[in-house]
């Protein structure tokens, strides 16, 4: 069962390891090059050059690493004594092992070696919670203070970022308790939430780490699911659905054929990658297919009535991947896809709210001529120096399908509950209540959290939880939550569990209605709302109070401002004027400007 497996995963089990590489079929990339097999390398990485890199064809790319490499030693180390080398192990490299075996341990003067003895030492370990270099010295990370023997992946963010507290485990049994209390009385219909979840996802996961580890990694799950099982949400309050793996046919109705190749041939090599910031390995195929395989079934039960909604615990995210590019750490695109399978499913609209805080430019570019399927999308932008760069405000569709993208991007960072509470109320609902759709889908990327070292914005779980609850009114309650983004384990976990309590008949914890949002964030709506009222007249009340808003923002503005005194303007005569025949006039002139200025 896949609950029981769950279970195991949140009670610290070992995972399953990745298959012995052993021998691995010959490497054809779609590029023409051919690669060595498994056992004849070490390992696989991405091509460090510059023409490598700009290669976005949605092949994947890479080059083969001999077995051993030497290592540079300097001219002037060589009058020392030199130190054998010795295999090093992907976990020794994490837990910073010396790499070298010391045959005398006199190394008294070995002042030669001491800068590369410094230069390792700098970076000991990074952090659990945000993957942030920490020194060996730091107890907490500097950027999120998290203890560096963090407990999140075994309780979730109910975990103390101080291991040492010795009331976790009588902490935790008391909500145990509580919740197993709330779940006897949990009704049967308020229990018809669906999870979608599959351990095998868990081993699409970067082989080498570079210099950091990659944001997007297996924790990400093992930390939402170790607060679900903590707060007795699941297993106990929903239930899961099998997973199914996507078939070819139905990818072909998303991506292109060249594209879905390009991700399957990644099952026959280690390591590679899409993008430099892709990666795959030989299981991340089928944990692609894994996770949209899940939400497509999601959106078919909901759709048919066999669940009241669902969330979609899955990975690799989606919402970068475009019709012929898999990019930004996506492979196939899973709120697309599932929003076909909720149509076949009998749903003839679909509405998808993107609150990533990176802009969905492969659903974009999927549904963008498209007017049975409306996509909104509140992200960071800035104008377009915010990665992937897509989503201004005059991205509105194309082809006859016009205003059925609607774009609220951020002019900054920082923005937090009131902005988008503000951008759903003026925007998202209104235009939503006039699409009429028969499935919502919620692209929801926690990224946007306060802590995520990628986002850097404010949003809380009580904000994601205010969001879901507004959305929860369209669509007949027929909403499905599908997991993008997100890399700070505590908020993603802290703001999935709180979109969940909501999926479950929660009410979030308090009302955002009297808070206003920041200037920014006000501008950003009102210059939305003047280009989607050309396509939506139901915004056209909103547009003309939101600029009576904004003036008397702006009037509240200038009245809390100080007016400065004016000062008694100085008069100073050119050099000339004070020196040879001019001077008596210059003396009879500021002398009238004195008695002028007595007088007033």
């Amino acid at each position: 069962m896949v609950s029981e497996a769950l279970q195991k995963r949140v009670n610290g089990e070992a995972e399953v390891n990745l298959q012995k590489q052993g021998e691995q079929h010959p490497c054809h990339s779609l590029n023409g090059r051919c690669g060595k097999s498994g056992s004849e390398r070490k390992s696989v990485r991405s091509c460090p050059d510059d023409s490598c890199r700009k290669d976005n064809t949605g092949v994947a790319s890479y080059k083969d690493v001999p077995s051993s490499v030497d290592i540079d030693v300097q001219p002037d180390s060589l009058r020392k004594k030199t130190r054998k080398q010795r295999e090093i192990s992907f976990q020794d490299m994490c837990n910073n092992v010396d790499i070298f075996d010391d045959g005398d341990e006199d190394d008294e003067d070995d002042s030669d070696w001491e800068p590369l003895q410094k230069l390792r030492e700098i970076v000991k370990w990074f952090c659990t919670n945000c993957t942030m270099a920490n020194l060996d010295v730091a107890v907490h990370c500097d950027s999120c203070g998290e203890h560096k023997e963090s407990a999140i992946l075994k309780h979730g963010f109910f975990a103390p970022s101080f291991v040492q507290d010795s009331n976790l485990l009588k902490t935790e049994l008391e909500m145990k308790r509580t919740d197993k209390a709330m779940v006897s009385q949990v009704s049967t219909s308020n229990s018809s939430t669906a999870i979608g979840f599959d351990e095998r996802m868990l081993l699409h996961s970067e082989v080498e780490m570079k210099s950091h580890p990659h944001p997007e990694r297996p924790d990400r799950l093992r930390a939402i699911a170790a607060s679900l099982a903590t707060a007795g949400i699941f297993p106990g309050r929903c239930y899961p659905i099998p997973a199914r793996e996507i078939t070819k046919e139905e990818l072909e109705m998303v991506h292109s054929p060249e594209n879905i190749q390009a991700v399957e041939v990644t099952s026959n090599v280690i390591s590679c990658y899409f993008t430099p910031d892709t990666y795959a390995n030989k299981h991340s195929a089928q944990a692609a297919r894994l996770a949209a395989g899940l939400c497509a079934d999601l959106a078919s039960e909901i759709v048919s009535g066999r669940a009241k909604n669902g969330f979609a615990l899955v990975r690799p995210p989606g919402h970068h991947a475009g019709v012929k590019q898999a990019m930004g750490f996506c492979l196939h695109n899973n709120a697309a896809v599932s929003a076909l399978a909720g149509q076949a499913a009998g749903a003839k609209k679909v509405l998808i709210v993107d609150w990533d805080v990176h802009h969905g430019n492969g659903t974009q570019e999927i549904f963008e001529q498209n007017k049975s399927v409306l996509y909104i999308s509140l992200h960071r932008h800035e104008f377009g120096r915010f990665y992937p760069g897509t989503g201004a405000a005059d991205e509105v569709g194309t082809m006859g399908a016009e205003g059925y993208c609607v774009n609220v991007p951020w002019s900054q960072s920082g923005v937090g509950d009131n902005d988008y509470i503000f951008a759903f109320k003026q925007v998202v609902l209104p235009i939503a209540s006039a699409f009429a759709p028969d499935l919502t889908i919620i692209s929801a990327g926690f990224d946007a959290a306060r802590g995520d070292p990628l986002g850097m914005c404010d949003v809380t779980p009580t904000g994601y939880a205010q969001m879901t609850q507004l959305l929860n009114t369209v669509s007949g309650g027929k909403l499905l939550v599908i997991l993008e983004g997100g890399y700070n384990l505590r908020s993603i976990s802290s703001s999935a569990t709180a979109v969940i309590k909501v999926l479950l008949g929660e009410s979030p914890e308090c009302d955002l209605d009297d808070h206003l949002p920041s200037r920014a964030g006000m501008k950003t709506v009102l210059d939305v709302l003047a280009i989607q009222k050309n396509f939506w007249p139901v915004l056209e009340s909103s547009f003309s109070k939101l600029q009576s808003l904004l003036e008397i923002f702006a009037t509240e503005r200038r009245g809390k401002v100080k007016p400065c005194k004016q000062r008694r303007r100085a008069v100073v005569a050119p050099i000339c004027w004070q020196w040879g025949r001019k001077r008596l006039l210059y003396h009879l002139l500021k002398g009238q400007i004195r008695v002028r200025s007595k007088g007033c």
